[in-house]
């Protein structure tokens, strides 16, 4: 398992707030056990580590925050405050993952001591989130520019392209734009359209009396 795997951990936690829309699902115990999916860790959560886990939330969006806005800088200043109160220990592990053979496949894995389900938690989600900016750089790291969703993401394509934390968002600031577009237009007759000509352009000629080529009859 690639350790840049466990920055995962620090999206999903960021993620269970909407500020703008005033979301929050982060609550109550059975909220922060379910960030840890099928880990035994889960177990060790009390209802002490939901008001925990919110402050390691608010710590973790200000470094997507900083990344967003172009601050490498204080991105790093800000991961770096974390790994340190945060820290784990890198080990060797196979964990029952065996290969054709019946041996194990030995790979990375970021053991923690921690003294609560919080600190565990935090531990993972800064050293994985550590990994990623390391390995891919900070501009992967990015909030969803859909308007009002902000939420974190992680930029893994080919071309540094991502915009949106979801293909939902996506398809919704496409369509708004879309929409954005149009409204102008109708209120801007004058503007050009996609050839270039002015809307009146698409007016019948005077000695035809017919639509021009390409433009439509309607």
């Amino acid at each position: 398992m690639e350790l840049a795997y466990y920055s995962d951990y620090a999206v999903r936690l960021v993620n269970t707030e909407e500020p703008a829309r005033g979301k929050d699902t982060l609550t109550s115990v059975e909220a922060v056990r379910e960030l840890f999916g099928q880990q035994s860790a889960a177990r060790r959560a009390t209802d002490a580590d939901v008001t925990r886990f919110r402050s390691v939330r608010a710590r973790l969006r200000a470094v997507f925050e900083a990344a967003d806005s172009g601050d490498e800088q204080l991105a790093v200043d800000l991961l770096n405050s974390l790994l340190l109160e945060f820290p784990v220990s890198p080990q060797v592990s196979g964990h029952d993952i065996r290969d054709d053979d019946g041996r194990p496949l030995w790979h990375m894995h970021l053991a923690d001591h921690p003294s609560n389900a919080t600190a565990g938690y935090a531990a993972i989600a800064a050293m994985g989130l550590a990994f990623h900016l390391t390995e891919y750089g900070v501009d992967r790291l990015g909030l969803c520019e859909a308007a009002p969703c902000r939420n974190a993401y992680l930029d893994t394509s080919t071309n540094r392209s991502r915009r949106y934390c979801s293909d939902r968002c996506a398809t919704r600031a496409n369509v708004a734009a879309y929409r954005a577009r149009k409204r102008l237009e109708a209120a801007r007759p004058d503007l050009p359209d996609k050839t270039g000509r002015a809307a009146d352009s698409a007016q019948p000629s005077s000695a035809q009396g017919e639509r021009r080529p390409g433009l439509s009859g309607r």
